[in-house]
This record gives structure tokens, C-alpha cells and sequence, in this order.
């Protein structure tokens, strides 16, 4: 099991303590949909533009990092990481640097807002370059991002949580991708994307069993609080049949090429991950593996599908 990092050591390094706040170590989650878009594009005959690609990238990874700082914000207001004894570093119950007093929640709360103000100005240049469509999709994504915690939506205290994170990794980020390539609005990178959506909203839900109790007492009612530990375990295991059903699918009608039957591969590391969840929901203490390889399971998933769409072209 990894070790956090001491107090004295993020003190010592303000570059380290502000980086290590953001989460870095996910922000993969959020990158690949971006790769996924654009290689759609590309895929569908679009020409790549390395630059505003790398801007999309960039700009992806602060919102990304901008809501990891701002859940850890709302959730040292709301209590739940002061009362969470349950979690499993470093995948569950935010980063405790407020609670561990490595920065403190108005830091906190201003890094993310410097965050989302460099997002911001990247995303405003790329409206520029491509057009107003992109401008529709960003504020739809922040509304998602910055409302999963941020009041008035808390989306996740509302059983809102999950379907969210499935609408902005697997819908609004490789659709901006997309845009941002082509300056059209598509249902392609959205349909194609739809398993990885549903592999995304696994990896929120498999976190949520260890930090039940914290969230269930501090009024945070996401779907495991809501439905139950072994309901929960249930909803995982239908993401992924379904999200294997879309994929098999998408590729018999020929919306993906033959060669994207290898992003399948990743999902036998999420059918274990459900087997394991099935066996230890009422003791979440012991789902490390299986959380591990629900986040190898939708990065894999994103970067194969990715190569797949690249190396048609190339053929």
C-alpha cells in the first residue's frame, strides 16, 4: 500500500504540496476522452491539428485538477473526509491536505479557482480558434465538474453523482475533443465513447463503498449510500455487461473499425474487479485490487480504442 507523503515534506516544497493537491496521479481519467475525440475526428476524416490537440489536453487536465481541489474543499465543509477513518489511500476520500493541514481550505479553495482561471483563458482560446459551439460544451462540463460538489447542485449529495461523471468523461470531453478538431457538433465521438462512460461512472461508484458511512453521515447520498452496498455492487456489474454490449455492438455495425475489438481486452479487468466487488461490498476494506483494476480497466479501454482509431489510418 503506498504512503502519503508527510506533512513536512509538502511543506517544505509548495510545487509539490499545490501539484500533489490536484490528485495528479487521475487525471488520466479525464486526458484519454480527450484522445478518444480526437482521434475520432481524425478517424472520420477530419484533419489533426497537434497544437489545438495539446490545448485540449492542457485545458482538460486543469478542469480536471480544479474539481479534485474543489471536492476537497466542499468536502472539508460538509465533514465527510474529518469523519472518514475507512478510506483507502490514495484512491478514496479525497487527499486530506485541509484536514492534515498541508493547505488550508481558503488556499484550497483559491488554488482551484486559479485552476479553473487558466482552464478558462485556454478554453476561451480555443473558442476563438474553432468556434462558439465549444463555448456551449465547456460551460455544460463546468456545471458538471464544479456542481458535483460545489453548492447549490452537489450533485453527488443528490444521487446525481454518477450519471454526472458518466455525461462529462463519456459524453462533453471527447465531444469537446471532437469540436475542437473539426468545429462541428457530432453524435459520433459521443456513441463511441458511451462504454468509456460507463467504465468512468465505475470508478466513482467502486470509491464510494469505502467512504459510505462518512458520506451517508454527512449527508452526501450517493448511489451506494442510497441503494445499499450489495444494490450498488449490482449497478457495477450492469455497467460493465452493458458497457460490453454497446462496444460489441458499435463494432458489428461498423461505427469502429474491426481493430477496436482489442479495446474489449480491458474489460475481463473489470468483470474481475465485479467479482470481487460482489464478495467484499460489505467489506470495502478489502476492495484495493478491485479498485485498481477498475481504473486500469476504463484507461485501458480508452487507450486502446484510441490506438485502434489511429492505426486504421495508418494501415
Amino acid at each position: 500500500m503506498p504512503q502519503e507523503p508527510t506533512q513536512a515534506l509538502l511543506k517544505q516544497s509548495p510545487l509539490l504540496r499545490y501539484s500533489l493537491a490536484t490528485r495528479p496521479a487521475f487525471l488520466g481519467v479525464s486526458i484519454l476522452p480527450v484522445c478518444v475525440g480526437a482521434a475520432a475526428a481524425s478517424y472520420q476524416g477530419h484533419e489533426f491539428n497537434w497544437g489545438l490537440f495539446i490545448l485540449s489536453v492542457l485545458a482538460m487536465m486543469l478542469i480536471h485538477a480544479s474539481v479534485n481541489v474543489i471536492n476537497d474543499y466542499y468536502d472539508e465543509q460538509n465533514g465527510t473526509d474529518r469523519l472518514n477513518t475507512e478510506r483507502i489511500y490514495p484512491f478514496t476520500g479525497g487527499s486530506r491536505f485541509i484536514q492534515n493541514q498541508v493547505l488550508s481550505a481558503k488556499a484550497s479553495f483559491q488554488w482551484a479557482c486559479w485552476l479553473l482561471a487558466v482552464a478558462s483563458l485556454l478554453g476561451l482560446i480555443l473558442v476563438w480558434q474553432t468556434g462558439w459551439g465549444l463555448f456551449w460544451i465547456g460551460l455544460a462540463g463546468f456545471l458538471v465538474g464544479w456542481g458535483y460538489s460545489a453548492p447549490p447542485l452537489q450533485l453527488n449529495s443528490r444521487g446525481l453523482g454518477e450519471p454526472a461523471v458518466a455525461l462529462g468523461i463519456g459524453l462533453l470531453t471527447p465531444l469537446g475533443a471532437w469540436y475542437v478538431q473539426t468545429s462541428q457538433l457530432a453524435w459520433y465521438p459521443c456513441v463511441i465513447s458511451l462504454p468509456l462512460g460507463l467504465l468512468a461512472m465505475n470508478i466513482l461508484l467502486i470509491n464510494q463503498f469505502p467512504d459510505a458511512k462518512a458520506d451517508a453521515a454527512s449527508g452526501k447520498y450517493h448511489w451506494v449510500v442510497r441503494f445499499g452496498a450489495l444494490p450498488a455492487a449490482w449497478i457495477y456489474v450492469g455497467n460493465v455487461l452493458l458497457a460490453f454490449v454497446i462496444l460489441v455492438s458499435l463494432i458489428i455495425n461498423q461505427f469502429l473499425p474491426s481493430l477496436a475489438i482489442i479495446s474489449l481486452l480491458p474489460l475481463g479487468l473489470a468483470i474481475s474487479a465485479a467479482i470481487l466487488l460482489k464478495r467484499y461490498a460489505l467489506h470495502p476494506a478489502r476492495l484495493t485490487t478491485a479498485i485498481k483494476m477498475t481504473i486500469a480497466s476504463a484507461l485501458l479501454h480508452a487507450s486502446l480504442l484510441t490506438l485502434s482509431l489511429v492505426l486504421v489510418q495508418v494501415e
